[in-house]
Order: structure tokens, then C-alpha cells, then sequence
């Protein structure tokens, strides 16, 4: 299998990164669960790299995004140390380490299903694109936050650090306006980018 040095340079990175975050997490099955779907990412990755290769911006979003993953679940939303430190420093009143998830929630899967629709359906770059790209983040946002719930009430308190919402009884809407908000600006500011990218693909 011909892979490019770019690509085993993110795979590698992938790798070292999932290696910290499973060293003695906060919670083994908070873990799991905020680290399943960069698993899940990586498996579809790999399964459909021979036929169907996405541009190296989309390899290099959804890295970025199982980084993201991986330190919220080696030390959960609610506690990330840097985001500790911002609320200290300035009398925040959150840890909003899990409101900048949610933004790449929305952020880095809009440019992936950008060009999954672009390279395998009649749909061109334009208005119904964005609309439909947007859906599809905030589709995804709602469904984890249903996921969340039936997490939460299987496993009653075992799931509060999974669910992170710090006493904010808003905290579910906020997380999928955030998704839809980090769409809309991957879409007004990546597409031309992504356009490029597509194009060197051939």
C-alpha cells in the first residue's frame, strides 16, 4: 500500500496521542467514551483508505478533532488543567474546555461531509451544499447529545464527568448551537481552501 509521507505522519501522531490519553486517565469509562468515536474515525479511515482517499485537509480536520477527543477523555471536559486555569485567572464560570468540543463538534466534521457530498453525490459547491453540510453537523451534534442521555440514565452518576454539564441546565443547547455555530464558520472560512484541496486530489 502506497501511503504517503503526510498521511503516516498523521497516523502517527494519532498513535503517540491516544498512547497519553489512555495512561491513567480520570476515568477509564469516561474515557471509553469520549475516545470511541476517534476509534471509530480511525477503523473507517483505514477500511476505506485504498478506495476512497479524502484530501489531506480532511485527514488533518478529523486529527485535530480526535485530539480534541483524547484530552477530554484523559482528563474529561470538566477538568482539562489549561481551561482550569483560564477559569481561575479570570473568574470564569465554567471550564469551557467542553464548550470549545463541541464547537469542533460541528467545526471539523463540516469540511469531511463537504467532501464526502461533493466527491460521491450530484451535489455542486453553493447554497444547497452549505445548508445541507450544516444539517448534517448539527444531525450529528443531536444525536451525541441523545447519546449522552441514554449513557446517563443507564449508568445514573457513572456518567456525570461523561456529560460535563457543570450546573448549567442549558448546557445541551448550548453544545449543539456551538456545533452548529463551528460549522458555519468552517464553511464560510475553509471552503475555497477545500475547493483547492480537492482539485490537487484530482
Amino acid at each position: 500500500m502506497n501511503i504517503p509521507r503526510f498521511h503516516r505522519v498523521l497516523l502517527g501522531l494519532f498513535i503517540v496521542l491516544f498512547t497519553w490519553s489512555a495512561i491513567a486517565p480520570f476515568d477509564y469509562f469516561i474515557w471509553a467514551l469520549e475516545v470511541f468515536p476517534a476509534v471509530v474515525g480511525l477503523v473507517v479511515i483505514l477500511a476505506s483508505y485504498e478506495k476512497f482517499r479524502l484530501t489531506d485537509l480532511a485527514y488533518t480536520m478529523i486529527l485535530l478533532h480526535c485530539i480534541i477527543l483524547m484530552i477530554g477523555g484523559h482528563y474529561t471536559y470538566a477538568e482539562m488543567p489549561l481551561f482550569d486555569w483560564l477559569q481561575d485567572q479570570f473568574d470564569l464560570a465554567r471550564n469551557y474546555y467542553d464548550r470549545v468540543g463541541h464547537i469542533a463538534q460541528g467545526f471539523f466534521p463540516a469540511i469531511v461531509a463537504r467532501e464526502v457530498l461533493l466527491r460521491l453525490s450530484p451535489l455542486e459547491a453553493g447554497k444547497w451544499l452549505f445548508f445541507i453540510v450544516t444539517c448534517i453537523c448539527l444531525a450529528i451534534s443531536a444525536m451525541y447529545e441523545l447519546l449522552e442521555w441514554w449513557i446517563a440514565v443507564a449508568t445514573g452518576e457513572a456518567a456525570d464527568a461523561f456529560l460535563a454539564t457543570q450546573g448549567d441546565v442549558w448546557d445541551t443547547q448550548w453544545d449543539m448551537f456551538l456545533a452548529l455555530l463551528g460549522a458555519i464558520t468552517a464553511l464560510l472560512l475553509l471552503s475555497k481552501a477545500h475547493e483547492r484541496a480537492i482539485k490537487k486530489l484530482g
